[in-house]
């Protein structure tokens, strides 16, 4: 489709190791990027070969939500990327809260601010799993030990659902690098508690929810077929992979 169809994007975490796959798979589907990240120069080397891409500095810790909106460019879609990157054992709660929760709640109030009419949280599954039983899942207490960032995500997604935004929540498995092994496998919220998908398919799963009305006001997780894991949960019960994007959130 043309560019002046689709619009621009904006794209918080543009050069996290998953929102380099969200920017390229939006530019392959014509749209203009709208690339915010911690490090302005990071993302021109990243973006530099892109004449679609416009690169924004974009700290969610230090800019205000003012600042944020007026960052978005009139954009009014968003998908949002981020995720803090544990390091320092010492800094990841405060991390993990500054930029999971905290940061993310300021860019939903800045894309209320700038008018934006889709956005695209991309979180993880089990962010809700104290709730739902799943506190002792190996998949749980190993993601929320890092500067329990699951239990902070959660938090920004109940903002998100409830701030009057047209909205869908992606939860991942386990992401890893390499490309697809298997089709996607979209859940129903608080349903997938264990597997992994590529960062690619999350990308093409996040940009794909931009125009499906039926990801509208959302909440849905997603794994690779193959990948469930039947000690902990019944892997026949879940919906079948689906390979043809036309059939995602149908």
């Amino acid at each position: 489709p043309a560019a002046a169809e689709v619009g621009t994007v904006f794209v918080a975490g543009a050069t996290g190791n998953t929102g380099k796959r969200v920017v390229k798979e939006l530019l392959s589907q014509g749209y203009n990027v709208v690339a915010g990240a911690r490090s302005l120069d990071k993302a021109k080397t990243a973006f530099a070969s892109s004449t679609k891409v416009e690169s924004v500095a974009f700290d969610v810790e230090k800019m205000s939500a003012d600042a944020m909106a007026d960052s978005l460019k009139g954009a009014k879609l968003v998908i949002c990327a981020m995720g803090f990157v544990p390091g320092n054992p010492f800094e990841m709660n405060r991390l993990a809260k500054a930029v999971d929760n905290e940061g993310t709640i300021k860019l939903v109030d800045a894309a209320k601010k700038a008018g934006v009419q889709r956005f695209i949280l991309v979180s993880s599954i089990l962010t809700n799993g104290r709730a739902i039983g799943q506190e002792s899942n190996p998949g749980f207490v190993i993601t929320n030990a890092f500067g329990g960032a699951l239990d902070e995500k959660l938090i920004a997604e109940k903002y998100l659902a409830k701030s009057g935004l047209d909205y869908t929540i992606l939860r991942p498995g386990g992401l890893k690098d390499a490309a697809p092994e298997g089709t996607a496998v979209i859940g129903a919220e608080d349903t997938l508690l264990a597997g992994e998908v590529s960062r690619d398919l999350v990308a093409k799963v996040a940009v794909d929810a931009l125009r499906k009305s039926g990801a509208s006001r959302k909440t849905v997780e997603l794994i690779e077929d193959g990948s469930c894991l039947s000690n902990i949960q019944k892997c026949e019960a879940l919906p079948a992979g689906q390979a043809d994007a036309a059939k995602w959130f149908t």
